[in-house]
């Protein structure tokens, strides 16, 4: 990162031999070329690309802000909002080849930290969640991607390689790896089970597991096997003809029904028991 170290542990060791500004801007340049297909030139980039405007002034910005500026760095990014819609604090420490896709909407805290090789969408947050002074914004180890409209809040730390699934909000510690979905956010997908490109960056973060979906499909077919084990238990048998042997009345549904054999069973039961 930029300046000063981040979270000790949060971030990677690599982040002690910081390269100076300009080297730092060149790879936050060429980094975008990995990740954005529809990136053709270096012109096009610096000109067009509002997440890497955003990013250049914010380099600036918090150059200054090292220095003990405060005025003039938050006037940059001010400015800098005005141009690209990315709001960035000068304050936030942000690692190296960082990538803001669309840069439509994001805004990001005096105190957020972000690793190596993150990228984020538009629309994300990385906002605190109290007014006292001190740590209060979210800290991005390396190689995090948050979706699109994703909320981060808190003084929590996101692991290296977590993905953070579109429209989240994730209010608590993310462990390496995972990726996150819902609100609030709920760890269900490990790394082995992602797609993971060439170049070693998941941008799956439109696909968000559904794990109460999952549960309710697991009950019904849980349901379905109890059905099942009545109608053994209750001893039925059925025949073409729809006859139940343990009652003398014929079922009014065609045979091999779970919800029709149950209620013959209780029938059965009602009447031999």
């Amino acid at each position: 990162m930029s300046g000063e170290q981040g979270t000790a542990g949060a971030l990677s060791p690599a982040a002690a031999a910081v390269p100076g500004l300009f080297a730092m801007l060149r790879e936050d340049v060429n980094c975008v070329f990995d990740r954005d297909p529809a990136a053709r030139n270096k012109l096009e980039l610096l000109t067009i690309y509002p997440g890497i405007q955003a990013l250049v002034a914010h380099r600036f910005a918090h150059a200054m802000w090292l220095r003990g500026l405060r005025y003039l760095p938050r006037l940059l990014s001010f400015l800098s909002r005005l141009l690209t819609n990315v709001d960035i604090h000068p304050g936030a420490r942000i690692g190296r080849r960082f990538f803001i896709d669309h840069g439509a909407c994001v805004v990001i805290g005096e105190t957020a930290e972000i690793g190596d090789d993150v990228t984020l969408y538009h629309g994300v947050t990385l906002g605190g969640t109290t007014w006292n002074p001190g740590k209060r914004h979210p800290t991005l180890s390396d190689g995090v991607v948050v979706g699109a409209g994703a909320k981060i809040l808190g003084p929590i730390t996101v692991g290296e390689n977590a993905r953070v699934a579109a429209n989240s909000v994730v209010i608590e510690d993310v462990t390496p790896g995972m990726t996150v979905v819902g609100i609030p956010g709920r760890m269900v997908l490990p790394k082995s089970q992602r797609r993971i490109t060439a170049g070693g960056i998941d941008l799956d973060h439109h696909q968000m597991p559904d794990p109460v979906g999952k549960a309710i499909a697991c009950l019904l077919e849980r349901i379905a096997d109890l059905e099942r084990d009545v109608v053994r238990l209750a001893g039925e048998r059925s025949t073409a003809q729809g006859i139940c042997s343990d009652c003398d009345d014929t079922c009014s549904q065609p045979a091999f029904d779970g919800s029709t054999h149950a209620a013959a069973a209780h029938r059965g039961v009602t009447r031999h028991g």
